[in-house]
């Protein structure tokens, strides 16, 4: 008897598990977008596997939409906490960086989603607060209604809404592709770097936005670069007089800059600029990644 009920109980775990893992995909997908990390999303899905098999949902008709709503539950969570930590008084430890490589993830994998998002969408997302993000998100990446969103963040449907509406022209800000908005970014970054390398800590300050941040791949961490660094005057303390040996650049078409000793590219600067000012930069060292950037060194 014992063991037909332990037989029992191993069929409808196993097909908890067929029902999680067809949607596994999209789940990892909501929770990258949401959190901008492969790890973090795995973790996400992890936990909403966890309450999913501890869940009656016998009753539950459209699986995909409640599995969704549970990973930004968990993204949602993880978010504040990050963004908590991120506020704690300075000297507190900094999170890890977004794209590591000794975390058990895949990094062909982060490569497919980082690419789907596209590498300034994921700046300028990081600028939202956990509200914002989560709704533009949620409504305009996966189309889930309003009405679903708002139980979510706990507020009301209208200001769901409002909140999508505000992280939509943040995020319309930032995507710059004609030939006037790319010369007027080169101007932005050739003045970070000319303040930069003259210590104009004043310059910087003007050219970056208060929720500036800056990531650095975890090759970037190994040589010395913080993780991350959060608000223009943190920005502006950690570039004031250096820069010198970088060169103005376009990286995949965007203006940025590279350390490039001998003409080779070692680290790489991409800059994501909305309103005429630096809302994020990336600092990508990973061999691998440069190699799959087009950059064009420019003359000073």
């Amino acid at each position: 008897m014992t063991e037909a009920i332990e037989r029992c109980d191993v069929t409808e775990s196993d097909w908890l598990a067929e029902r999680f893992e067809a949607h596994r995909t999209h789940l990892t997908a909501v929770a990258f977008r949401m959190l901008g990390s492969l790890s973090e999303a795995d973790d996400a899905v992890q936990e909403a596997w966890l309450r999913f098999s501890r869940a009656d949902s016998s009753d539950v008709e459209n699986l995909g939409g409640w599995l969704t709503t549970i990973v930004a539950r968990v993204s949602l969570d993880l978010l504040r906490s990050r963004r908590s930590r991120r506020e704690e008084p300075h000297g507190s430890d900094l999170p890890k960086p977004a794209f590591g490589r000794d975390d058990g993830t895949d990094p062909e994998q982060e490569a497919v989603l980082a690419d789907s998002v596209g590498l300034a969408m994921l700046v300028v997302l990081d600028t939202l607060t956990p509200a914002e993000r989560l709704s533009f998100v949620l409504h305009d990446m996966f189309a889930v209604p309003f009405d679903e969103i708002a139980p979510i963040v706990g507020r009301s449907p209208g200001a769901a809404r409002q909140l999508a509406s505000r992280a939509r022209r943040r995020v319309q800000g930032a995507d710059t592709t004609s030939e006037v908005d790319v010369r007027r970014q080169r101007e932005v970054v050739d003045a970070f770097l000319t303040a930069s390398r003259g210590g104009n800590f004043a310059a910087l300050l003007a050219l970056l936005d208060p929720d500036v941040v800056v990531r650095s791949d975890e090759a970037a961490v190994l040589v010395g670069a913080a993780a991350e660094v959060r608000s223009a005057t943190a920005v502006a303390e950690t570039f004031v007089g250096r820069a010198r040996a970088a060169k103005p650049a376009l990286i995949d078409g965007a203006p940025g800059a590279v350390w490039a000793p001998g003409g080779e590219p070692r680290v790489v600067f991409a800059f994501t600029v909305a309103a005429g000012k630096i809302v994020g930069i990336e600092m990508l060292a990973d061999p691998d990644r440069l190699r799959e950037l087009t950059v064009a060194i420019l003359d000073d």
